[in-house]
């Protein structure tokens, strides 16, 4: 389960890079509830998404360009510019080198061998997210791409992340885990091949009390249902979702503990 005791190749951030921050606040205010806490003037209109004071997100203007609205994973390192080269001697592409996040933290855009955007964060002042595996906050990330084992072997070199198989109807799922103590106590994400029209990426899950109302609750705020609400055997309700912008997400009601 993602917790908040983040250890290195962990996720412990996300952002949505849209390109109307405002609309995007009152888009996941609706849908999630949380509310936005802008950073000022300074922070170039980079903000909070926040649930009860604690921070569960963060979203901020497209800055990269011909970029598209999307969430971003950062996964943390204890040396950003060290991974930053070393994915780069993996096959990876660095779409920003390292730099500081004022006080906050040191961080680099990525992109793996796969063709999906990541990036990685050094904490200084802010250690990560506040509050995760709880209602409407961040419980699972999940990498599309055409050739998972390959990739994942990237990740491996970066991070020492470990894996397992396990099989689903038409494919096979591997789940993802941090190098440091029981590999299932220490999942956080799974990969599997990216869908055909879709494109290689790292997609949020976000864990919700009801996937239908929030994909109802979605499309009445303007945006998209990619994937209805549909239950898959010992995991939870599951739907895929888009913002009004195109940025895709995923929600899990999770299947109850046996």
């Amino acid at each position: 389960m993602l917790g908040t005791q983040f250890t290195t190749g962990s996720p412990s951030w996300i952002d949505l890079g849209s390109p109307d921050t405002k609309a995007a606040a009152a888009f996941y205010g609706s849908v999630f509830g949380w509310d936005f806490r802008s950073l000022g003037p300074e922070a170039g209109g980079y903000g909070f998404f926040q649930q009860d004071g604690r921070t569960v997100g963060a979203v901020g203007p497209l800055t990269e360009e011909g970029a598209q609205s999307a969430w971003t994973v950062y996964f943390q390192t204890p040396d950003a510019d060290n991974t930053q080269q070393a994915a780069e001697a993996a096959g990876g592409t660095v779409r920003s080198p390292a730099f500081d996040v004022m006080d906050a933290g040191r961080m680099a855009n990525l992109t793996d061998p796969g063709g999906a955007r990541f990036a990685v964060w050094q904490p200084a002042a802010v250690r990560g997210l506040e509050r995760t595996s709880e209602t409407n906050t961040l419980l699972w990330v999940e990498l599309h791409v055409a050739d998972p084992e390959a990739v994942l072997g990237f990740y491996q070199q970066l991070f020492g992340w470990r894996w397992s198989e396990m099989k689903a109807p038409g494919m096979t799922y591997r789940v993802i885990s941090t190098a440091e103590g029981d590999q299932q106590d220490a999942s956080f994400g799974g990969a599997a091949e990216v869908q055909e029209g879709m494109k290689p990426s790292w997609v949020p899950y976000f864990a919700v009390e009801d996937a239908d109302a929030i994909a109802r609750s979605t499309q009445g705020n303007g945006g998209s249902v990619l994937m209805p609400a549909a239950d898959v055997p010992d995991v939870g309700r599951i739907a895929w979702l888009a913002d009004p912008a195109g940025a895709v997400f995923a929600v899990l009601k999770p299947a109850p503990m046996p």
